[in-house]
């Protein structure tokens, strides 16, 4: 229709793909200026994930334009004083209520998704329930965000050459790579004493 072959990756995705890459980078620096363009690349990717049937994709960018606002207040604001919070790590018992949201959360996506007809449920669902666990953690500064970004990355790779959204599939591979970078960066910001 528009003269570009199929496989040609579209506005939506080159602009969520600008403003992805953009907002991680500052997310491994630790800048609050992460989250606006978050937002901005969530808003392009809700977009994109709903026209190709992603639902479960679709819908955590939702989710993660909410949270992005609750994580830019907390870096903001959520620290001593009112101040911006240190890295640290995730309680013992925030890690379980995680886990079994992890879990829960997992099934009750993949049912639904199964319901809407929408696009491989089996790996749009556990991705959906790892992002949103992973998105909390870095709202809260929790260093062990970065292991699971590194997982969420992986699966979505996989699903979006499966889906045909190539340009998706190589912002994610960088994902990964920048999550490399700030696991090692956040773990010395960890082990500074304050």
């Amino acid at each position: 229709m528009n003269g570009l072959p199929d496989w040609f990756p579209s506005p939506l995705e080159w602009i969520g793909f600008a403003t992805g890459a953009a907002c991680v980078w500052l997310v491994v620096r630790r800048n609050v200026w992460n989250f606006p363009l978050g937002i901005a690349s969530c808003a392009c990717f809700l977009a994109l994930f709903a026209q190709n049937r992603l639902y479960g994709e679709a819908g955590l960018q939702v989710f993660f334009v909410a949270l992005g606002f609750h994580g830019w207040y907390y870096w903001l604001r959520g620290g001593p004083h009112r101040t911006e919070p240190p890295v640290s790590r995730v309680p013992r018992a925030e890690a379980a209520v995680l886990g079994a949201v992890l879990v829960f959360a997992t099934g009750l996506l993949w049912g639904f998704l199964r319901w809407v007809g929408g696009s491989n449920p089996e790996v749009d669902a556990p991705i959906t329930a790892l992002s949103l666990v992973a998105q909390w953690m870095l709202n809260r500064k929790y260093v062990e965000n970065w292991p699971v970004w590194m997982l969420v990355d992986v699966l979505t790779v996989g699903l979006s050459i499966h889906r045909g959204l190539y340009l998706v599939a190589a912002l994610y591979v960088i994902f990964f790579g920048m999550c490399v970078v700030g696991l090692i960066q956040w773990r010395r910001a960890l082990a500074r004493p304050a």
